[in-house]
């Protein structure tokens, strides 16, 4: 029973991690109410007035991914994406207060109705020269263009679960994306004045939990429990046009196109954090992969660690470690690592001894450009005992080895990482614990954290970022 009860935990720990969808679960009709805000949506409310409004005109902003919403029982006439964007844009120009956006979607029913103006007047008042025109339509200095050019579904898709003795529960979870580009047009020139591009990805997942149990005879309890969150599409575009149509105020102002209130003094802190979030993107590949621009050709590391003998002694114990490393790369993936570690090794009271090693390895770095970077190496060696003591006459001291690892490194700034590694050394000797015994040579282990700091420009790797 103390398994079930651990499973049970687990299960409803799983659920309460979710709790808000779990414990707010609708057992009601609801109201209507005010559409939903977001971080995005409070941001373009706090951006800084303009100067002045600039007057712009969206024809239609429009869906032009052509994507019907996928069904696993047959087809479906129900766009992926909706079909009212302009109205997204239009409420989005409204709450940045820095545009003035006049009605173009809709503008045959526009002048239909100021004809009909016209002709009642004419009708009732005849051809009184006094009487007040109609005032003429604003034009727009500005149009905005553009559209969803995307709608991509389960880009990625996983889950887990596990079931033992009947008690068990999963989750799954599948991601989807949707991307759209606003660009803003010059009426006077027609020349494209500024493009923003801007991706949203859209979550969905489950949980589930279950319990089939004979608790006691012909007497059986099944329990079932589960929820399931979708993130809306709609909201999901909202923001997308949303964080375009900031994207859109900031670059104008960085290109002077337009101009905050109060000079560009008040828009420094907002262009900067806008350019930070700019550098964060472009270092940001598909799947949310944070990459990093290495630009440097060498690195010097410290480790600490420790180690682990396999000899002709039983009582294996670790050790401490410590060790100093050079590095130097050649190519993006590709170094040449030089290190020397002080180490002890040890079998309880049977064998203790102190050693220095000189080692040379080959590196290659397996996502180079992520920020957390696995990779492996292997070279060669030497180690020397620093006592003499108890070694005996007819043995050295001096040994050749050959050693093999992985790592994983996270890069913490540019020029600073974090890595651990574990390493296997394999000593083309027996008379590392100065006994000569069984068949195999000696080896040991070794294992430690350790820092990195590059330095120095490195020019491939910059030909490379280039090309």
């Amino acid at each position: 029973m103390n398994v079930y009860k651990v499973l049970a935990v687990a299960l409803l720990t799983g659920l309460c991690w979710s709790c808000s969808s779990y414990f707010n679960q609708p057992v009601d009709f609801q109201n209507a109410r005010i559409g939903e805000t977001s971080e995005v949506t409070k941001r373009l409310k706090q951006l800084p007035p303009p100067k002045e409004k600039v007057v712009v005109g969206v024809y239609n902003f429009r869906d032009l991914t052509g994507q019907y919403k996928p069904s696993q029982v047959g087809s479906t006439f129900s766009t992926a994406v909706t079909q009212g964007a302009t109205s997204i844009l239009i409420k989005a120009l409204d709450d940045s207060n820095w545009f003035t956006a006049i009605e173009r979607e809709n503008i045959g029913n526009l002048l239909n109705e100021r004809n009909i103006i016209r002709s009642t007047r004419q009708e009732y008042q005849g051809n009184k020269s006094n009487e007040p025109q109609l005032p003429p339509l604003l034009y727009a200095g500005i149009l905005l263009e553009g559209g969803i050019v995307s709608y991509d579904t389960n880009i990625m898709t996983g889950g887990m679960g596990a079931r033992y003795l009947g008690v068990g529960g999963a989750t799954q979870y599948r991601q989807d994306r949707v991307t759209i580009y606003l660009r803003a047009i010059s009426t006077s020139s027609g020349k494209i004045l500024k493009n923003i591009y801007v991706s949203k990805t859209i979550l969905s997942q489950s949980l589930d939990a279950s319990l089939f149990k004979y608790v006691s005879f012909q007497r059986l309890l099944e329990v079932e429990t589960g929820f399931t969150r979708n993130e809306p599409v709609q909201i999901a575009v909202k923001e997308a046009i949303e964080k375009a149509v900031e994207g859109l105020v900031i670059e104008g102002i960085e290109d002077k196109l337009w101009y905050p209130k109060g000079g560009e003094n008040a828009a420094t802190g907002l262009i900067a954090n806008y350019r930070a979030e700019k550098e964060e993107a472009e270092l940001t590949g598909l799947y949310n992969r944070q990459t990093v621009n290495r630009n440097f050709e060498n690195a010097i590391g410290l480790t600490l660690g420790a180690t682990l003998i396999s000899g002709d002694y039983s009582g294996e114990e670790l050790a401490p470690a410590v060790g100093i490393n050079y590095s130097r790369y050649f190519a993006d993936a590709f170094s040449i690592n030089l290190n020397s570690s002080v180490f002890e090794l040890k079998n309880k009271s049977a064998f203790s001894e102190r050693f220095i090693s000189l080692n040379a390895n080959g590196q290659f770095d397996i996502l180079p450009r992520d920020e957390i970077n696995p990779y492996v190496f292997a070279g060669g060696g030497v180690i020397a005992g620093l006592s003499n003591e108890d070694l005996p006459d007819d043995m050295s001291n001096t040994l050749f080895k050959l050693q093999y690892g992985l790592g994983l490194e996270y890069k913490l700034t540019n020029t600073l990482s974090l890595k651990g590694f574990a390493e296997h050394n394999i000593v083309l000797s027996d008379e590392l614990d100065y006994v000569i015994g069984g068949k195999r040579d000696d080896h040991y282990f070794n294992f430690g954290v350790g820092i990195n700091f590059y330095f120095g420009s490195n020019k491939k790797a910059n030909n490379n970022i280039d090309n």
